[in-house]
């Protein structure tokens, strides 16, 4: 542990095991532990501050009130050769979904394609980790989820639609994997929390306070306003961003059989949020794919392709005053490369979480 001015730095293996040790302290089997502390893991090795330990507590605070189920079964609902719809039995989504990514894997191993809809499941972390464990099997991989409401459509002046994430990887030959992983919404909100958090304005275009109007103050937003999708209004291409999110709720929880929309159960500022009188599924959804390469091409044909696209668009001629065209994933491994090396940064609000939940599990973190 080192410890700046504002900040605290742990080394990856010492949040990993204080993670999986706080999970095990709520009855969570100790292979499922480790599963769920990995995947908050590989949040905060590729900077994704907003999804790694600092959503620790969020997740404590639901085991504790026995919100979720620490043991569960999942339980296939439909199947087919290539699909498979799975209740996720209320488990902790950091678990759920592995799982039924696992899922989609082998059938995409077995006959070229798989893809998995979940409900009944819970925030399941990054979305970038589940196509990552697809490129470990030289397949392309999807993932998907709904979330809690925090996103205003397209002119509308309150929440009702999640982030809604998506995220695709495609693997190369020598060059490294293209990782996309991106929020449907302007700026995903563990974003307004760090700014809130580190006392930064937010950038134009992110929110707007309650009564609609945008704002750069994360209080304004988290005080009854609401995040902007992609985009942010019509002449911004606001309308993308909402049809994406749209998309993304469509496939995850309407198709699944989970909570849609505004009805999407809330994971953070539960405080903050009045619970929806109205269920309309189970739980959270998500939504999985996976896909052989040499059901279209040779794979390493492909690969050899996907090289040459990254070499390619690499090559582009910078604009002025910018560090040149990178390619998706390029930050992420830039950051994992140097929290391997140099440990994971926290910031003291987000420490200071860590240590209530120490002291809440016994399990001791400095």
């Amino acid at each position: 542990m080192d410890q700046q001015q504002n900040m605290v730095t742990y080394s990856a293996d010492r949040l990993l095991e204080f993670t999986a040790r706080v999970f095990e302290h709520f009855e969570i089997p100790a292979a499922d532990a480790r599963l769920a502390a990995e995947v908050l893991s590989a949040s905060d090795l590729r900077g994704i501050e907003s999804h790694g330990v600092a959503r620790l507590s969020a997740y404590v605070g639901l085991l504790r009130e026995g919100e979720i189920n620490p043991r569960p079964n999942l339980k296939i609902l439909r199947e087919t050769p290539s699909t498979a719809a799975i209740d996720g039995d209320n488990g902790l989504g950091l678990i759920v979904g592995p799982r039924a990514n696992e899922i989609a894997m082998d059938k995409a191993a077995e006959v070229g394609t798989g893809w998995v809809t979940v409900n009944h499941s819970n925030h399941f972390g990054i979305a970038g980790y589940y196509p990552l464990q697809a490129l470990k099997r030289d397949l392309i991989g999807w993932a998907m989820t709904n979330s809690s409401r925090m996103v205003a459509p397209l002119w509308g002046a309150e929440r009702m639609l999640g982030t809604n994430p998506i995220a695709i990887a495609f693997p190369g030959e020598e060059e490294p994997p293209i990782v996309m992983d991106f929020a449907t919404s302007a700026v995903a909100f563990g974003k307004i929390e760090m700014a809130d958090r580190k006392e930064q304005p937010l950038p134009l275009g992110w929110a707007i306070d309650k009564q609609g109007r945008e704002t750069t103050e994360p209080e304004a937003m988290m005080d009854g306003g609401a995040l902007l999708p992609v985009g942010s209004d019509r002449d911004r291409g606001g309308h993308k961003g909402y049809c994406l999110s749209a998309i993304v709720d469509i496939l995850t929880a309407v198709l699944a059989g989970a909570n849609w929309g505004p009805f999407a159960p809330q994971f953070v500022m539960r405080d903050r949020v009045a619970p929806r009188d109205r269920r309309v599924g189970k739980g959270l959804g998500h939504f999985f794919g996976a896909m052989q390469i040499a059901g279209f091409m040779d794979p390493a044909e492909f690969k050899q392709r996907i090289d040459d696209w990254i070499r390619t668009f690499r090559a582009t001629k910078p604009a002025a005053g910018t560090p040149g065209v990178q390619i998706p994933g390029d930050p992420e491994r830039a950051a994992e490369a140097d929290r391997r090396e140099h440990g994971i940064p926290l910031v003291m609000p987000v420490v200071e979480e860590l240590r209530e939940v120490s002291r809440i599990t016994g399990v001791p973190l400095d």
